[in-house]
Order: structure tokens, then sequence, then C-alpha cells
């Protein structure tokens, strides 16, 4: 049990939460007051870090899946010596500060990722777990194991109730993340309610049912038992551990084990009491005896000696091993290889054409030899997506005699292979490549239809949030893809992407845009990138008469031009809509009309050009401009102006194939070139 410092430890955590709480007059004060105990076992006892080097490599990854518990996060930050001092504390929730109301990625150092949205942490957890087994498996060699660290993660009974963790948290189980350790705060009860009102089967058994190894510590401020819990996890090779403890919400306050103690303030003389029945002073508030905080700070000499031990592990395998280090120092530092996209392939002219969707295949298969830190998959769609990276084998358990292998890379199956595979589980693809790019080391990658992106908004939201670099291809991008029908066409997925701050979408007109759009993505720092792809065949631009396709990097550029360079109409198109207004253009300067093409496969880079260069590709003094877009209409005004028109689709798909469907929606050649007569009064 707690001796009389460790006791003193976790009150210090306890009241200066609630002290953080009670000055914001906002907060959540019921979860450090129950989990403390259990989260300073963690992090005095297990947890591998460097307070002064937040950012070392091999540190173990934390993650505060119940981030309304942050008062205690950052309370733990600072008595451990990480750059967060007490003045930070008392500006709890306010503008500007280090301590947001929930753990903000890139806000607070010693913070690994965005949580709050209940369920996103514990499945970005996952995806940190999944990082640190595939570089450790694909970097450590015998006597020389540089990556080595666990993934810890504290959840609520809210987290493991949202879907997304329990996809995840199937996934974890099948692949057996053996370093992948969850504390379950079992305080039974939400913001609105106890857990009896809506959460009765048995935690554990569900768990073990995904393949997870489970135990339950009775006593939540029994620190004995956490610790034993902790190293029984820490032995379990084979299988991701859950550790079910048996918390009180609000412990020791007048609201312990009620909803009261969730979200609200405690209030000034709840706080005195709460102070008073655990035996801690009253007066002051932010109370740190030396002592405790003496004892917490033995933390970052720990950490030097850790990460002193690391370096010269690094240091013996750089002299073993010197490509593979110098590899994996790029990697981790997020570098590109030199040469990394000289195989991409140029497409030749050709009028049938072929899929954006696998033009992009075939780029990023070229680059994913040369750029080791590309992983990723689909959910259940290699094959229509195209998106599987060939020979370069599945990251999965190694195959036992009797598996069904169907659908595998020849490379086979291990800890190494570079494809993901994540099965039926959209929301839980999102949030795992969202803990793989915040682990940092590796640039990974997800796959499913446009229409399925609905599925994934919250995870996309948070890697904008996060400013995180990863890469999604979406498919299917139309009601293009014709007979499935409207369940499966997105009609309004396109605008409601692109009202997302900080992310890339990118709509390629044809295979060498497509080409272009991979290298801008690999390229590209700070926000997620969105690859939006036909299905259908589009015709292959001949470039000898049409710009580059490099164009595609400023987001829009003038595709054709009027012949005297002096349009009197713009065509704009994004996708496969682009040979539309080629074709009608080629009609409308047949008639003497002065018509300038412009592709605009990213309205994101666009707007990021100075207003002279904007202005180049769309001259103000133009102002007959027809866009043309399979998806609504939202947001076009922007760059159509209010003299302009659109055709686009303003209603659900229709299950047809795609020579009806098209035309019926007014999607054809003619459909353009009379649209624009029309605009221009002739």
């Amino acid at each position: 049990m707690a001796n009389d410092l460790d006791q003193r430890c976790i009150n210090t955590l306890r009241f200066l939460s609630v002290d953080m709480v009670q000055k914001a007059n906002s907060g959540h004060p019921g979860l450090p007051l129950g989990a403390a105990p259990m989260i300073y076992v963690l992090w005095m006892r297990w947890l591998k870090l460097n307070p002064q080097d937040p950012q070392w490599f091999d540190r173990d990854r934390f993650v505060l899946s119940a981030g309304h518990g942050s008062a205690l996060l950052y309370s733990l930050l600072h008595m451990t010596g990480y750059a967060l001092s007490m003045d930070d504390l008392k500006q709890f929730r306010q503008w500007g500060s280090k301590t947001p109301g929930h753990p903000e990625r890139g806000e607070t150092p010693g913070v690994e990722t965005t949580t709050g949205p209940l369920g996103q942490g514990v499945s970005n957890a996952v995806g940190m777990a999944i990082a640190e087994a595939q570089l450790a498996a694909r970097y450590n060699h015998a006597g020389h194991a540089v990556i080595d660290h666990y993934t810890y993660a504290v959840v609520s009974d809210g987290d493991i109730m949202e879907g997304v963790s329990q996809e995840a948290a199937s996934l974890a189980g099948h692949l057996k993340l053996g370093k992948l350790v969850c504390l379950y705060d079992d305080n039974r009860v939400t913001l609105a309610a106890g857990t009896d009102m809506t959460f009765s089967e048995d935690r554990a058994a569900r768990f073990e049912a995904y393949g997870w190894h489970t135990v339950r510590v009775a006593d939540g401020n029994d620190l004995d038992a956490i610790d034993d819990a902790l190293r029984v996890a820490r032995e379990e090779v084979d299988r991701p551990s859950l550790i079910l403890v048996r918390t009180h919400l609000g412990y020791g306050s007048p609201e312990q084990d009620s909803v009261k103690a969730h979200g609200s303030p405690l209030g000034v003389e709840s706080v005195r009491k709460t102070k008073q029945k655990l035996g801690w002073p009253i007066e002051p508030d932010f109370l740190v005896p030396d002592d405790v905080l003496a004892h917490f700070r033995t933390a970052v000499d720990l950490g030097k000696r850790q990460q002193t031990d690391w370096d010269e592990r690094m240091s013996a395998y750089a002299k073993a091993f010197p490509e593979r280090h110098a590899e994996l120092q790029g990697m981790v530092r997020g570098e590109l290889p030199a040469g990394w996209d000289a195989d991409v392939p140029s497409f030749p002219a050709d009028a049938k054409g072929i899929a954006t969707r696998d033009a992009a295949g075939k780029a990023m298969n070229a680059i994913a030899p040369r750029l080791p830190a590309l992983t990723g998959g689909s959910a259940d769609l290699d094959s229509s997506t195209k998106t599987a990276l060939k020979g370069l084998g599945d990251f999965n358990p190694d195959a036992t005699k009797g598996e069904d292998l169907q659908g595998s890379d020849p490379a086979g199956w291990s800890r190494q292979g570079r494809n993901l595979h994540f099965g039926l589980r959209e929301h839980a693809m999102g949030a795992v490549v969202n803990g793989i790019a915040a682990h940092g080391g590796l640039l990974p990658y997800g796959a499913t239809f446009l229409i399925f992106s609905d599925y994934m908004r919250p995870t996309l939201r948070l890697a904008a949030l996060m400013g995180l670099h990863v890469i999604h291809a979406f498919t299917h991008d139309s009601i293009g893809l014709g007979e499935d029908g409207p369940t499966h066409q997105p009609v309004e997925q396109l605008a409601s992407l692109r009202a997302m701050p900080n992310l890339v979408l990118i709509r390629p007109a044809d295979a060498n845009e497509a080409a272009v759009a991979w290298r801008v993505a690999v390229e590209t720092r700070g926000r997620p990138v969105l690859l939006v792809l036909t299905r259908q065949d589009v015709p292959t631009l001949d470039r000898t008469r049409y710009a580059s396709a490099e164009g595609l990097r400023q987001g829009a550029y003038v595709l054709a031009d009027a012949k005297n360079g002096k349009p009197e109409l713009i065509l704009i198109a994004t996708g496969s809509e682009v040979s539309l207004i080629v074709k009608a253009a080629e009609r409308l300067e047949a008639e003497g009309i002065a018509v300038r093409c412009v592709s605009m496969p990213s309205w994101e880079l666009f707007d990021a050009l100075p207003q002279a260069k904007r202005d180049a590709v769309l001259p103000p003094s133009v102002s007959a401009r027809l866009a043309v877009e399979l998806g609504v209409s939202q947001g076009w005004e922007r760059y159509i102006g209010a003299h302009g028109d659109m055709i686009s689709v303003e209603r659900f798909g229709a299950s047809a194939p795609i020579s009806v469907v098209l035309p019926k929606y007014g999607f054809t050649e003619d459909a353009v070139y009379a649209r624009a007569k029309a605009l221009l009064g002739r």
C-alpha cells in the first residue's frame, strides 16, 4: 500500500488538479481525484520518459484518452519536470495557455496526441503500438534493440463505449500488440448517469474476446496491486492488456461517485471538505511540499540516464549497421531520401486513359521502395482503391498452418510488413493512422471510398487539428461509379471536407496529375492530404498540347488558354470533369469564342497562393466563368463570382450504368457547351 510520501505525492496531484479546475471555474475534477493513484504508479515506477527532451524517440508513449481529466496530466507534467510552470497550471483553460481544456498535441510539452472526443485517444494508442512494433521488427537486430518502448493509455467508461475504440481494440487483439497497456478508470459514472443506466456487459470478457489480456484491480488506491498488474501486463508479450482499476469518481469529495463530480468544479465548500477528508491543508491553493517535488523530480535524472543509455545503444548500432542507422535516423527526422520520387511514372496521352485510382496506385508503388517510411492500407478495399504496396509484406503476426491467406502480399505476414489491413473498420483506420503519425518515424496512409469518409470525419478533423502528416486515398469519387447507386455515390463529401481547416484535398484530372498529387502528398508537412480519385477511366491529356501536370502544385492552373491570351470565358473543373471542359472549349474556340480552361485540383493549394498569382489564373476582369464538378456547388461561388454559373449535383445519385447516369445529370460535352453559350448570352 502507499507509504506516507506516496500518499502525499498522490494528494498533491489530486489537489493541484482540483485547484486548477476551481480557479478556472471550469473543468473535470472527478477523474483526477479517483485516478491519481494509478497514474502515479505508472509514471513513477514504469514509464520511460525524459522530461527535458519530450521528443526523445524511444520514450514510452502515454495517452490520456480520457482527455477530460487533463488537469491531472498537466499536474504530472509540471511535477516531473516538463516545461510547464506553476503559472501555466494557474492559467488552466485560459486564452493562450499551455493548459487547454483537453490535451492538445503541440500546445503542451509531453502531450502525445489531442484527446477529448472519447474513443479517439485509445485508438491513437493502437496506432502508436503498431508503429513501435513495425519499426522494431524492421530495425532491431540481435544485441541491438534500438526501438523498444511501450504505449500506455488511460481510458474511461466513455472511451470503451464508443464504437471507434471497439474497432481499434478488435484490431489490436488480432495483431497481438503486446506492448500496448490500457489502464481503465472503472469508476462507473459518466457525465449524465451511472453506467448501470446504459452499460451492463462484462467489459473484461469483451476485451478477452478481442484477444486481450485482462486483469482486475479491486481498489484504485492499492498501489501494490496496480504495480503488480502493470508488471504482469508488461510481461504479456502476445496480447495487449486492459487493467480494470475500480476507482471512485471524485474520490474523497462530498460528490464522490456522483455525476456532479464529473464535469463541474466542486465549489469552494466542497473543495474544503475534500481536502479535510483526505488530510490535505486547506490553504494555500496549489500546494507542493518540497519533499514531494523532490521525489517527482527524480524523473529528470532517471530520464537522462535512460536516454543516455539509448544514445549509447544507437552509437553501437550506427557502427554495426551504418546504412540502417542512417535510414532510421532520416525517418525519425521526417526527411525524404534522395531520389525518393525518381521512379514515379509519366503517362502518355491516351483518349481512353486510365482511372486516377490506378494511376495513383502506380505512383504510390513507385515511391514506396525508395521511401521506407511509407506504410498503410485500406478498410478491406485494396483491390478497389489500388493501394496495396506490392511485395512489401503484410503487417500481421506470423501466419500459422491452416489460416486463410487470401489477399496476402507475396512477401507474407510479419511485423516488418508495410501493408496494414484494417478490415471493415473505417473509424479505427483513421484513428490508427493518426496514432502512427503522432508516434513518428513513419508516413502512414489509409484508403477507402470517398463516401465512407463520412465514417472517418472525427479522425480527419483531429488529424487536421493536430497538423498530422497523414495521407488518405479516397476513390470512387462521384456518381460516376454507376450501378452501386446513391448509397455509394458521394455528392456533398467534397464540400464537406473542403470546409475543414488545415486540410489539403486534391482531386486530380488525369493520370499525370495523380502522379504529381502523390508527390505533393508526400512533400506536404503539417496537415493531412486527401487524394480524391476516380473509379472510371478518364482521358490522359496530351501534355504537349496542354500545360504540364506540375501545375497541380499551385492548386489551379491554366491548362489551355485562349489563342490571344485574353479569354472572354473561363471554364473551371476538377477531376474527371476536366476532360469535359477541354472538349467543350475546342468547340467554342472553333466558333471564335476565346476560352481559358482551368484545372483546379485543390482549392487549399490555390488559396495559399499570393493574390497576384491567383488573379493570373482567374483574372478579375473575366466575369463569365463556368465551373463543372460532380458534387454540390457549395463553396464554388468564391471562384465563379456573382456572374458565373455551375454544373453541379444538387441531389443524391442514382443506380444505373455511368453511360446513363452522367447524361441524366448533365455531365456531357454537349451540356457544358450549351451552358457556356447560355452564360455568354449566345
